[in-house]
């Protein structure tokens, strides 16, 4: 398994080394936790948020330092000199002041909670610079390396933005949207009303749930803005203690658990003083969810509108003189006991006709709509996942869509189906990519299991025009001094109870004839993430398996990537069909000759740590061990449109909620089990842990906890992360979960 890389590995760290290397010298160095965390990051740079300038003429993205791994910088690409130069230094111009709790949380929402520096940027229509959000303020880089500050306030200006056209900065400043024409100072356009009302954002669920992070949408002539009203006065309060090291913040925050009411959602369209404000029609059924808005070309405002069940989506199309609007299309779920699940994956065209990803033939593909005919534009039973560009002068749809299971490639095909889709990246690779707005280049994303993150500019044939970050794992790479034990996954399939194939991924330490070893079983089994694919899967699995582990994973039924009919099994029913698939896994490793299987331990997180709960109930002594991270324990304790859309309103299917429960069954527990929550948690709350420990304890059932104060969902950090992971091994080997001597 380490044959394919031993070569490469070799003359890497032999490059390195002196003339007269001692044996001490050439000895294999640790992989331990705390360096698996640590700075530079053992998967090399990790960009983000790669642009092409509206000219074409430089390449933007954010980069991570060596010495600080969280901490990004604004870096530039000319395209004509070919060289790379720093736009904005984050410590040179930032303030290091303590965010907003507003901004902290929205920062949770969108996954980047633990990063500092710049976290995201918007170039100016024009090509002159770039509008930079840093530590609560804005400031606007200028090619030249100028930057200046555009607010200097205590508070934070939320979902900045440069108008269409560039002539209005606006943001979200006291649950109100501000603007002002660019380098004067802005004002609130929208009223200041009770605490409860909050224009201009988007609220928890579509934030969290739905992918929605702004709530305003600018008009692309610049003449008009649709902004979101939010009422959340109707949505129950959770009292979140926020329990720090060295005290406790209470926090009542607006939450909407499973069966409650949601907040209160309307649209306003205004002009850009706030003056002609209209409201906007979106039906006379209040309880319902803003799923997207967009301004189309012919200057209309299209909102999709989706229903509380989760099952219809109407395209409204408003006239934004008046806020009239008409239903211009209905999608309906695949399946009557299916969802809709929500994309950005669609695009208006210059003709007026629509780009659309739907799963009505059981798989994600596109469809093009007129206004009255749909025509299909993929076909089959690879789906396709995101829409990477639009190249319309050249007829050019682009699209990345999943090709036997476990990878990603990306297509280029006519928006007329005049030819067959054509592959633009190496099927070696797992792929991404991403577009600028007029499809005239790839900024395409690849790695495999001996190849970090690799990224690159390609051309609209696919071919590769510049590295934007080659990682290769050559004898500066920081992964390179542990390529030597470096491991290569093995991949194949185990039946499920009907059949089904489910994909697994495995990874064994060097192992001796006749011994048998344990299996750390890592899994998440809940609807969304694939964890096993042929892409680059990182230092911490290393680790594991350098301690002398299996790392073994499994995608049951109900993961995405393989279409309605292997997701619809969690419908009303979660915590069944992802448990049988996971005991399917376990019980084939039992059946390996290399596995002991009396040491075979699951470790999950959030969905996965619901899942750990329930696999140790339902299968007694099939694991040795179960590590429960921030695990949702109840349902009716999770969010509105989340939990809804798998398992129906708790108010109506009350059975099906007391099933998914992993608090009534607490007591049949009998292995060991470690549970492990952030004190902080405002997306699984910690109530979830609490009841569970309290049932647990009230059951006289053992079990041991690892809480870590002031850390949200999301427990990592330099120093948290190594403290998790040995908690976690120290945890195994006090239960004998150890590998062979």
């Amino acid at each position: 398994m380490r044959l394919s890389i031993l070569a490469a590995a070799g003359a890497a760290i032999l490059s390195s080394q002196p003339a007269l290397a001692d044996d001490t010298m050439m000895a294999e160095p640790e992989l331990t936790f705390e360096r698996v965390f640590a700075s530079p990051s053992l998967n090399g740079p990790t960009p983000r948020q790669a642009k092409l300038s509206p000219d074409g003429k430089y390449l933007t993205l954010l980069r991570n330092r060596e010495d600080d791994l969280e901490r990004y910088d604004l870096w530039g690409y000319d395209t004509a000199t070919r060289e790379w130069r720093m736009l904005v230094d984050s410590e040179a111009i930032g303030t290091g002041r303590e965010l907003s709790e507003d901004e902290k949380m929205q920062r949770e929402r969108a996954r980047v909670g633990n990063l500092k520096g710049i976290i995201s940027y918007q170039w100016a229509s024009d090509g002159s610079g770039v509008l930079v959000p840093l530590d609560g303020d804005l400031y606007f880089a200028n090619l030249d390396g100028s930057v200046t500050r555009l607010t200097d306030t205590e508070g934070s200006e939320l979902n900045p933005k440069l108008s269409s056209k560039g002539g209005y900065v606006s943001f979200v400043r006291d649950r109100q949207l501000w603007v002002g024409p660019f380098g004067e100072e802005a004002r609130p356009i929208t009223p200041r009303e009770a605490d409860t009302i909050r224009w201009g954002e988007a609220e928890f669920v579509a934030q969290e749930e739905m992918g929605r992070l702004t709530g305003y949408w600018w008009s692309p002539n610049d003449l008009r803005i649709a902004v979101q009203r939010t009422d959340e006065s109707p949505v129950g309060i959770v009292t979140r203690a926020a329990i720090g090291a060295t005290g406790t913040k209470v926090f009542d925050q607006r939450y909407p658990v499973a069966g409650s009411d949601n907040a209160i959602v309307q649209l306003y369209v205004m002009d850009p003083d706030g003056g002609n404000r209209v409201k906007v029609d979106l039906g006379e059924e209040t309880d319902i969810y803003l799923a997207r808005v967009d301004w189309g070309p012919d200057d209309y405002l299209y909102v999709q509108r989706q229903d509380r069940a989760q099952t219809r989506l109407d395209m409204l199309r408003v006239d934004p003189e008046t806020g009239a609007s008409e239903i211009w299309f209905t999608e309906k779920s695949a399946r009557p006991d299916y969802w809709i699940n929500l994309s950005d994956n669609y695009r208006f065209l210059k003709d007026g006709s629509l780009l659309w990803w739907s799963e009505r033939s059981g798989f994600g593909q596109f469809y093009r709509f007129d206004g009255s005919e749909w025509t299909q534009l993929t076909q089959g039973n690879a789906p396709a996942t995101s829409l990477d560009g639009v190249n319309e002068e050249e007829n050019a749809l682009f699209y990345t869509r999943v090709d036997d299971v476990l990878t990603t490639q990306v297509y280029r095909a006519a928006l007329d189906m005049a030819v067959e889709p054509q592959r633009l990246t190496d099927p070696d690779y797992t792929n991404s990519a991403s577009m600028d707005a007029k499809g005239r280049a790839l900024l395409v994303t690849r790695s495999k299991p001996d190849q970090p993150p690799q990224s690159y500019l390609a051309g609209r044939e696919g071919q590769r025009i510049t590295w934007i970050e080659e990682n290769a794992l050559d004898a500066d790479h920081p992964y390179t001094p542990f390529l030597l034990s470096h491991v290569m996954p093995e991949y194949g399939t185990i039946p499920a109870e009907d059949g089904t194939e489910l994909h697994y991924m495995m990874l064994r330490p060097e192992m001796e004839p006749g011994k048998r070893y344990p299996v750390f079983y890592y899994h998440y089994s809940g609807p969304g993430p694939q964890l096993v694919n042929k892409g680059w899967t990182g230092a911490l699995a290393q680790a594991v398996v350098d301690r002398g582990y299996i790392w073994f994973a499994l995608d049951n039924r109900g993961s995405a990537n393989r279409g309605v009919d292997f997701e619809q099994p969690i419908y009303r029913a979660m915590g069944g069909v992802e448990v049988r698939d996971q005991k399917a896994g376990a019980e084939w490793l039992k059946s390996r000759s290399f596995v002991n299987p009396d040491k075979i331990a699951i470790y999950g997180w959030s969905y996965g740590g619901y899942m750990t709960i329930k696999q140790l109930q339902a299968d007694p002594g099939l694991y040795a061990a179960g590590i429960s991270g921030a695990p949702v324990t109840k349902w009716e304790l999770y969010d509105t449109h989340y939990t809804e859309r798998y398992m129906g309103d708790p108010n109506e299917v009350p059975e099906a909620y007391a099933t998914a429960s992993a608090i009534a069954n607490a007591g049949t527990i009998s292995d060991p089990l470690l549970i492990v929550h952030g004190m902080a948690d405002d997306n699984v709350v910690f109530e979830n842990s609490s009841e569970i420990i309290a049932a647990l304890q009230e059951g006289n059932v053992p079990f041991e906890m690892m809480l870590y104060p002031g850390y949200t969902h999301r427990v990592s950090g330099e120093n948290i992360s190594p403290h998790l992971w040995n908690t976690i091994f120290r945890f195994l080997e006090s239960h004998d979960v150890t590998p062979p001597e």
